[in-house]
């Protein structure tokens, strides 16, 4: 399986990207995924557009992107958190 490229990325790439990270590693690690996680600012992911496979962002995303865009506001809040992770393995395991 291929290395993939995460983007986790919040308006500051420091606070509540953390968190998220923290828990896509859980989350790849606890599946087999290798993958490398890229914590950013939202204004940042324009640089990865050949190289990232997936966006997790816990801010709101104003462009198109050549690589599905997830929202990650589930795990600050907990709503949704199941669904929010079943679509991040589903795209990590393509």
């Amino acid at each position: 399986m291929k290395k993939k490229q995460v983007l986790v990325a919040c308006g500051a790439g420091i606070a509540t990207s953390t968190v998220v990270n923290n828990a896509i590693e859980e989350i790849c690690r606890d599946n087999g995924i290798p993958c490398d996680l890229v914590q950013i600012k939202i204004t940042e992911v324009g640089s990865y557009v050949d190289t990232a496979d997936l966006l997790i962002s816990t801010t709101i995303v104003q462009k198109e992107y050549p690589f599905p865009v997830i929202n990650g506001r589930a795990f600050l809040t907990g709503i949704g958190l199941d669904d929010v992770k079943k679509q991040i393995l589903a795209e990590l395991k393509k």
